[in-house]
């Protein structure tokens, strides 16, 4: 069956009873897809996520939305396309100054400090890489990368940068690509940063070539083990308000990669309310000022306080 969208049918979902067969259905390839699970009273989330859908594809029911993603031509493009409505974030350049002012201030010179220890610094060593896991429509990557461009004249001269940006949402890539910003998206730039990073674009801001510079996007499912597997030799990962929608599970698969992924004198930095507690003891957590991150159990001391 098929409907105009002035005939659109959707109405709200009961939950007093048990949730909708479909809609369930709908959950577990969400999850098999991208580990990303609904528990139950999350539910009327991911049925307006489908409703979006289903009014964009004219579908009636979810029982027909359902058939979509199971078979047919259209199943991936098809779930591609819901796991983006899913995946919708929100953020802006310099959301988290006390994670990035540790960064600068304490975790650099540490991993500076760490490769010095590793090798004599050829220059093929002198290598910094952080990945920004999760990186939706790219204020955070591009903010790493400004943040590290002011010490390059000094502590990293003469080092490469390399930051990593991907997120499982395609639009989100799109937006993080093209680099043109709103209002909202810039509020916390200095006058300095807004100067030296970035150019008008009509009511808008575009970052620049400098800001752009060694920022490379990729689409990545932090569920694919296989394509999780690559991400080796990081200096820091970067997953902010990620794990909040993985199950327990999820979440333990994918810190694993995380620990096997990261060098060991790697650092990782979750969002402000996240924890890895009850999650993994592979990590070991780091007290710096005014925020916390996560290092290997066998550098737990670099850094700071750890317990």
């Amino acid at each position: 069956m098929r409907v105009t969208s002035a005939s659109w049918p959707q109405a709200a979902p009961n939950f007093a009873g048990p949730p909708d067969p479909d809609l369930v259905g709908i959950r577990e390839l969400v999850y098999r897809a991208a580990g990303i699970f609904h528990p139950d009273n999350k539910l009327k989330l991911l049925q307006e996520r489908c409703g979006r859908r289903m009014k964009e594809l004219q579908v009636a029911t979810l029982r027909e939305y359902f058939a979509c993603l199971r078979g047919g031509p259209m199943r991936q493009a098809e779930l591609m396309a819901l796991l983006n409505e899913i995946t919708i974030g929100e953020t802006c350049f310099f959301r988290n100054q006390p994670q990035l002012n540790a960064l600068r201030r304490i975790v650099i010179p540490k991993i500076i400090q760490a490769r010095a220890r590793l090798s004599t610094l050829h220059s093929a060593n002198r290598e910094l890489r952080i990945w920004s896991a999760g990186c939706s429509t790219g204020e955070e990557p591009y903010t790493l990368r400004m943040l590290l461009h002011e010490d390059e004249e000094d502590r990293l001269k003469d080092w490469s940068v390399e930051i990593l940006a991907t997120d499982l949402n395609q639009r989100s890539l799109a937006h993080a690509k093209e680099a043109v910003y709103d209002k909202y998206s810039t509020r916390n730039l200095t006058s300095d940063y807004r100067t030296k990073y970035f150019l008008p674009h009509g009511k808008e801001l575009e970052v620049n070539s400098r800001g752009r510079a060694d920022v490379n996007f990729a689409r990545l499912n932090l569920s694919d083990d296989a394509r999780m597997s690559f991400m080796k030799g990081l200096d820091a990962i970067f997953c902010c308000n990620v794990l909040i929608y993985f199950d327990l599970a999820s979440k333990r698969r994918v810190i694993q990669r995380f620990f096997q992924n990261l060098l060991p004198h790697g650092y990782l930095f979750l969002g402000q309310a996240e924890s890895l507690y009850g999650v993994s003891d592979d990590f070991q957590l780091v007290h710096l000022p005014g925020t916390t991150a996560y290092t290997k159990s066998e550098s737990a001391a670099a850094g700071g306080e750890s317990k």
